[in-house]
C-alpha cells in the first residue's frame, strides 16, 4: 500500500518509515468518515494513550529519582492530557491529514483540539503496532522533548491549587459559572467565572470551558498572591 501525499509528509514529520501504512491511515481516520471498509482511530486511540503514558512514567521517574508518587503524579498528568496531545499534533500538522466527514470538516475538524489530541494518540499507536514499543518511545520523547525537562517540579493544576488554598482556609471549593459563550459551534469561546465563599472572583476567556476553568482559577490565584504580598 503506497501513502497519499498528505500522509507521506506526516510521516516524514514523523520520523518513522511505516512498513504497515494501512496502520497510519487508521489512525488518521475520523468515525466520522469510517466504514464498512474503513476502520476508524478509536481502538487505536486507546492503545496509544497506554503507550504514551508508560513512555511518560518512565522518563519522569528516570528524570527525578527523589520524586514521591504525589509530585510525580501531576507532573504526568500536565504530559499526558489531551491538549499537550492536541499541541504536539499541531506541531506536526496532522490536522492537515486528518480523514474526516462532510459535516466533521464543514465544522472545522481539522483544528478542534478533542479530535487532534485523539488522532495524536491513535498515531502513537500505529507506530507501536508497526514498529515496537522502543520505536514508538524514542518518537515520543523527541516530540514532546522540551516539555518533559520543562514540567514544572508542582506540576498541579490551577483548579487543584485554588481549591487547595480554600480549604486551608476553611472555605468550601470555588464554584465556576458560565458567564458567557459565544463564537461559531466548531469554535466557541466561554467567559468563566472563578468565586470564593470570601467573594474574591476572577473571569477568564478559553475555546473551552475546562480550559477556561483553568485560566480563571490562575487569575484568581494571582489576585489572591497579589493581595497578600
Amino acid at each position: 500500500m503506497k501513502l497519499a501525499a498528505d500522509l507521506q509528509a506526516l510521516s516524514t514529520r514523523l520520523g518513522h518509515r511505516f512498513d504497515r501504512p494501512e496502520l497510519l491511515v487508521r489512525a488518521v481516520t475520523h468515525s466520522s468518515r469510517a466504514g464498512a471498509n474503513r476502520e476508524d482511530n478509536q481502538r487505536l486511540e486507546f492503545l496509544g494513550d497506554r503507550v504514551l503514558g508508560l513512555v511518560m512514567a518512565e522518563a519522569l521517574l528516570a528524570k527525578d529519582k527523589a520524586a514521591s508518587e504525589g509530585q510525580l503524579a501531576p507532573r504526568f498528568n500536565a504530559l499526558v492530557r489531551k491538549e499537550t496531545c492536541a499541541d504536539v499534533a499541531r506541531e506536526l500538522d496532522l490536522g492537515a491529514a486528518l480523514k474526516l466527514g462532510r459535516s466533521e470538516m464543514l465544522s472545522g475538524g481539522r483544528r478542534k483540539q478533542a479530535l487532534l489530541g485523539d488522532a495524536m494518540e491513535a498515531v502513537i499507536a500505529a507506530v507501536y503496532l508497526d514498529a515496537g514499543f522502543d520505536v514508538a518511545k524514542d518518537m515520543i520523547l523527541r516530540l514532546w522533548g522540551a516539555r518533559i525537562g520543562s514540567v514544572e517540579s508542582d506540576a498541579r493544576d490551577a483548579k487543584t491549587a485554588l481549591q487547595e488554598w480554600a480549604q486551608a482556609r476553611g472555605m468550601p471549593p470555588p464554584s465556576y459559572t458560565e458567564v458567557s459563550r459565544d463564537g461559531p459551534d466548531h469554535a466557541p469561546n466561554f467567559v468563566i467565572a472563578a468565586r470564593l465563599e470570601n467573594g474574591n472572583s476572577a473571569e477568564a476567556r478559553a475555546g473551552s470551558k475546562r480550559l477556561a476553568e483553568q485560566a480563571a482559577a490562575k487569575a484568581l490565584l494571582a489576585t489572591l498572591e497579589a493581595s497578600q504580598s
